[in-house]
């Protein structure tokens, strides 16, 4: 005789309808990461490489674009061949992630290269346009216009004095309203 293991099973428990009922709400970001490591787990278990051919990773690239264009927007991966969506949170992966770990480390690259660009360039206006985009950036500004401002702080007495005689400067003339409405007709 087999022995029959039953597994104890809680009263009062409630089952989700389906499958896509018990999952958690993912981001779509989540969701091909989660689609992804499956789709390699599958793969190594089964010893079936995933190859993407040009159409699939159009497809992935047109998933991308589509996400990047409208974020909101719910994608049924599940239409989609496995390769298709292994390219795609290839692809994520490889873009969603920092470059550099502080933007002044972003900047010094940036100048760094653009030395190296002046330095090398070939012609003479490969060569400007380096410097002219180095003379650009921030904290090098060699192009940008200044303008000073002086604060001048002066006693509240002595700019009574000086609005009084820019007061008296100004010429006053009386208009007649009357003269003026004959005058437009």
């Amino acid at each position: 005789m087999q022995n029959v293991l039953i597994p104890e099973i809680d009263d009062n428990v409630p089952l989700p309808a389906n499958a896509a009922d018990a999952l958690p709400d993912l981001t779509p970001e989540a969701e091909v990461e989660m689609r992804a490591r499956t789709i390699r787990l599958v793969s190594d278990l089964t010893g079936i490489p995933l190859l993407p051919n040009e159409e699939d990773m159009e497809q992935a690239k047109d998933l991308a674009r589509a996400q990047l264009q409208n974020p909101h927007t719910r994608i049924d991966y599940s239409k989609y061949p496995n390769e298709t969506v292994a390219m795609l949170a290839g692809m994520a992966a490889r873009y969603n992630h920092m470059i550099v770990d502080d933007l002044a480390e972003l900047k010094m690259y940036v100048i760094n290269r653009l030395f190296e660009e002046a330095e090398r360039a070939d012609s003479s206006k490969t060569r400007i346009q380096a410097l002219t985009k180095l003379g650009e950036v921030d904290g090098i500004d060699a192009f940008k216009k200044r303008s000073e401002v002086t604060h001048i702080v002066k006693p509240i007495e002595e700019v009574e004095k000086e609005l009084l005689q820019v007061l008296e400067g100004i010429e006053y003339r009386v208009v007649d309203e009357n003269a003026v409405k004959s005058d437009q007709i």
